[in-house]
C-alpha cells in the first residue's frame, strides 16, 4: 500500500524529477545511469537508479517533454506513478522537484488504489511511503483519497453484490461512522410518500427500489445537498440495450459513489455545512411489472413525464430526488450522474461536463479544477432546446426525437425540477477510467469531488465543534 509521510526520515531514498531535457541537472550518478540506458523521461515513466553493493540509490520520475510552469499541478499527478513503481520503503521527492507537493501526495495515495475484493489471492502489495515535502496537509490528503477509494471501489463492485441493498448499506456504513442520521424510503412507501417516478423506475427488480436520505451537520449552517444517481445496474428496461452496452452498466450508479464518496469527504474534514445526500437506489430491470414506452408518469413535484425512451430513467429518478432536495431552498444544490452517452461523445471519458445557471459557481468550479488538476468542463443550458422536450399528452417527454444534445437536453430535463435552490449544478460523470494511469487502474472512479470539495472548502470553513 501507498502511505503518505510528513517528512523524510533517516534512511529514505530520494525520487528526483525531471523532463526528457532536464536529465543531465540530475546528480551525477543519476544522470550517467539515466543515459546508459537511454532513460527517455517519459511522462510518468519510473527509473530506478543503483547504488553500492547491490543497492538502490534513488529513482528519477519521467514528466515527459519540456515542463511548463501552467503544467505544474497537472504533472504533479504523474507522481501516482511512484506507488506502484517504488519497491518498499521510505522514499521522498528530492529537493528542486517543481511539483506541487501536495498534489504529487494525493496522486501518490490515488496511484496506489487496488481492487482485489474478488481475486483468491490478491497481488501482494509494496508497502511505499514518499514524503512529498515538509508542510504538506496529509490529513487533507488523506480524507481526499479515501473519499475517492469509497466511490471506486463502490463502482468496482458488481451488481449482484452491489444492489440498491447494498448501496443504502453503504450509506448506513458512512452514517455510523459520521454520527449523521438516515432515512430510507423503500417499495410501496415511495408511492405514500410521494416519489412516484423512483417507484416506477425500480418496481420490476426483486429488489425494492427506495430512496436514500442522509443528513449531517448542525442545523443551522449553509444548506448543501448532493443527489446521486444510484441505478445500481441498467439493463435499459423495455427499451433494453445491446449487450455490449451492458458491459459497463455496474457503473450507472456512479453518481451516488461519487456523491458518498464527497460526503465522506466533507464530513471527515468537517466543513461547516448542513450536508443532506439524497439517493435514489434502484435497478432497472425487465418484468412484468416494467415501466413501459408511452406510459406518463406523474412526479413529485407534479409534473407529468411521458416516457419516451426506458433507457432513460436516472433523469426520472433524479428528477424525484431533486424535486425533493429543492423544497428546503439549499444554498447549494449539485446532482451527479452517469446520465448520457452524448456526454462522453462530446467530451470523452475523461472530462465530465456540468451544466450550471449561477455565474459565480460556474467560474469558482472552472478555477477549482485548474487548482487541482479535477478536470471539468461547462456545457450550456441551451435554452431553445427545452421546446425538443415537449409531449403532445404531457408536461414534457423524458427524451428528444432527434437524439441532438442528449447532455444538455438532459440537464434541462432536470432543471425543470429545481426552482427554490440558490444555486444548481448538474454533473454529468463517466465514472470510469478506460485505460490506466498514473493515478490509477482500469475501473470506476471519482470524477469532480476534488473540483467540488476545493470550491465548497473555500465558502465555508472548517468546525471543531460538535455537530
Amino acid at each position: 500500500m501507498s502511505t503518505l509521510l510528513s517528512s523524510a526520515g533517516a534512511g529514505s531514498r530520494p525520487v528526483w524529477a525531471a523532463s526528457a531535457d532536464s536529465l543531465d541537472a540530475l546528480p551525477p550518478e543519476a544522470a550517467r545511469w539515466a543515459a546508459g540506458v537511454r532513460f527517455k523521461a517519459g511522462a510518468g515513466e519510473v527509473l530506478l537508479v543503483p547504488g553500492d553493493g547491490g543497492t538502490i540509490a534513488g529513482a528519477i520520475l519521467g514528466l515527459g517533454a519540456a515542463v511548463p510552469a501552467a503544467d505544474r499541478d497537472r504533472l504533479s499527478l504523474l507522481a501516482g506513478a511512484l506507488a506502484s513503481s517504488l519497491p518498499d520503503g521510505d522514499w521522498h521527492l528530492a529537493e528542486g522537484h517543481g511539483l506541487d507537493a501536495d498534489a504529487a501526495g494525493l496522486a501518490f495515495l490515488l496511484g496506489g488504489y487496488r481492487f482485489d475484493r474478488y481475486r483468491s489471492k490478491p497481488a501482494p502489495s509494496a508497502a511505499v511511503r514518499l514524503s512529498p515535502g515538509e508542510g504538506i496537509d496529509t490529513g487533507s490528503a488523506e480524507a481526499i483519497g479515501a473519499g475517492a477509494f469509497l466511490a471506486r471501489d463502490l463502482i468496482n463492485t458488481p451488481a449482484n453484490d452491489m444492489g440498491p441493498d447494498a448501496i443504502e448499506r453503504a450509506a448506513r456504513v458512512l452514517a455510523e461512522r459520521f454520527g449523521a442520521s438516515i432515512e430510507v424510503v423503500a417499495g410501496d412507501d415511495l408511492l405514500a410518500r410521494n416519489f412516484p417516478m423512483i417507484h416506477a423506475v425500480g418496481r420490476a427488480s426483486a429488489i425494492a427500489p427506495r430512496l436514500i436520505d442522509l443528513t449531517h451537520g448542525r442545523s443551522d449552517a449553509p444548506k448543501v445537498t448532493l443527489v446521486g444517481k444510484g441505478v445500481s445496474f441498467d439493463t435499459g428496461g423495455l427499451d433494453i440495450k445491446p449487450a455490449s452496452g451492458m458491459l459497463l452498466m455496474k457503473k450507472d450508479m456512479g453518481g451516488a459513489a461519487n456523491v458518498l464518496g464527497l460526503a465522506q469527504i466533507l464530513m471527515t474534514l468537517k466543513l461547516d455545512i448542513r450536508l443532506r445526500v439524497l439517493v435514489p437506489a434502484v435497478e432497472n430491470a425487465i418484468s412484468g411489472s416494467s415501466f413501459r414506452p408511452s406510459d406518463i408518469l406523474r412526479s413529485r413535484k407534479g409534473k407529468t413525464v411521458e416516457i419516451g425512451n426506458t433507457d432513460a430513467e436516472g433523469r426520472l429518478v433524479l428528477a424525484d430526488a431533486l424535486a425533493l432536495a429543492d423544497e428546503e431552498a439549499p444554498e447549494i444544490l449539485i446532482d451527479m450522474a452517469t446520465l448520457t452517452g452524448a456526454a462522453r461523445v462530446a467530451l470523452g471519458p475523461d472530462l465530465p461536463p456540468f451544466f450550471t445557471a449561477d455565474e459565480t459557481l460556474a467560474a469558482e468550479l472552472a478555477a477549482a479544477s485548474l487548482a487541482v488538476s479535477d478536470p471539468i468542463w461547462r456545457l450550456p443550458l441551451w435554452q431553445p432546446y427545452a421546446k425538443t422536450l415537449s409531449s403532445k399528452v404531457a408536461d414534457i417527454n423524458n427524451v428528444t426525437p432527434d437524439g441532438f444534445a442528449g447532455a444538455i437536453t438532459a440537464a434541462l430535463f432536470l432543471q425543470g425540477f429545481v426552482e427554490k435552490a440558490k444555486a444548481w449544478a448538474h454533473f454529468d460523470i463517466y465514472g470510469w477510467r478506460p485505460q490506466s494511469g498514473p493515478t490509477g487502474p482500469v475501473g470506476g472512479e471519482a470524477q469532480a469531488i476534488r473540483a467540488i470539495h476545493h470550491v465548497l472548502k473555500g465558502r465555508y470553513p472548517h468546525f471543531d465543534g460538535a455537530v
